[in-house]
């Protein structure tokens, strides 16, 4: 990586017009790791617009740079005319074009230099020029701290970058607690709290910063939606749209409604499956070596990682949770040892 990471500064070294994008739905890692970025670069002297497929999670919005940030749905003529321009555009925490959604097409018959920035399994090689991809690391945001220590730019690293990395590492190891949180882990938050990270403050406005009907939603689905199956280990939690509207539901209202299901003791698969817009979702959880992604790209078109993945159904809610059940008693040997 420290040879990519020489090309890249190389790249860096002369002002250029970049663009930075991230997978559609951004969550924690892909808006802290695409912050970051921004921040960064437009320190050094470039000039740096963030483009996302759509919007993302309110509780996102106060990490530094988001009000620059442009949201590709409404406002694609923008969105296009700037990417066009482009000199290099950055693609953090995806490894598949599609993941860009309508945003794709674009992307994909730009001239500009591409860099991809992933930690997923399996990155598309021909997605871009330069590939950073590193499926052991436990977020983008990490990631990109490794790149930007191989530039020999850590004295570029202030309050707000710190604070940006801190947010994907945070969010996509679960507090830390998830299995691809290692002591390197731990070593780099350690080096961000002393950039002026303020962890607690930043764990504030992630985790206890809900609104009265997200917290009512998340009752909802522990006292009513959770269907626990303890002979096979494992959980269901679903939600309608129907449901969604009753509780006036805001982007990123599910998130982290999974992991009380896969809190339940003995517990070790969960499957949310969110019906909005049309369209049914899945994230899947796991404990331990059951490899959720692989159900994930088997059954619905998805993947991500062995114990966190995403998928999408056309069964509708009831024949989405019906699907599972089968996948369960397929499963079941596995989910029992």
């Amino acid at each position: 990586m420290l040879k990519k990471a020489h090309i890249l500064k190389e790249l860096l070294r002369e002002p250029k017009r970049i663009v930075i994008t991230t997978h559609r739905g951004p969550d924690g890692d892909a808006m802290g790791a695409s912050l970051a970025l921004y921040n960064l670069l437009t320190n050094i002297g470039h000039n740096v617009d963030v483009i996302t497929p759509n919007d993302y999670a309110s509780f996102l919005h106060w990490m530094p740079g988001n009000d620059s940030v442009i949201e590709y749905n409404g406002n694609e003529l923008s969105s296009d005319a700037i990417t066009n321009k482009a000199d290099i555009i950055f693609m953090l925490d995806f490894n598949c074009i599609s993941r860009l959604d309508k945003f794709a097409d674009t992307v994909n018959k730009s001239d500009a230099y591409k860099v991809l920035m992933d930690h997923h399994q399996d990155p598309d090689m021909n997605i871009a020029d330069l590939i950073f991809s590193d499926p052991d690391c436990c977020s983008t945001a990490q990631l990109l701290y490794d790149v930007i220590i191989d530039m020999e730019m850590s004295n570029k690293i202030n309050q707000d970058i710190a604070e940006c990395i801190y947010v994907g590492i945070m969010t996509d190891t679960g507090s830390f607690k998830y299995s691809s949180t290692t002591s390197a882990t731990h070593n780099i938050i350690a080096e961000l709290i002393k950039k002026g990270a303020r962890n607690t403050r930043i764990h504030d406005l992630i985790y206890d910063n809900y609104s009265a009907d997200r917290m009512k939603l998340l009752g909802y689905c522990i006292n009513d939606k959770l269907l626990l199956y303890p002979k096979n280990n494992s959980a269901i939690i679903s939600l309608t749209s129907e449901e969604l509207d009753r509780f006036n539901f805001k982007k990123g209202d599910t998130e982290g409604i999974i992991n009380y299901a896969l809190a339940v003791k003995g517990i070790i698969f969960a499957v949310l499956i969110v019906q909005r817009e049309g369209v049914v979702k899945l994230s899947l959880r796991s404990k331990g070596n059951f490899k959720v992604n692989l159900i994930a790209n088997k059954f619905f078109n998805g993947g991500g990682h062995q114990n966190a993945a995403g998928g999408i159904s056309n069964l509708g809610v009831e024949g989405t949770i019906k699907k599972v059940k089968e996948i369960i008693e397929i499963y079941k040997e596995e989910l029992n040892n």
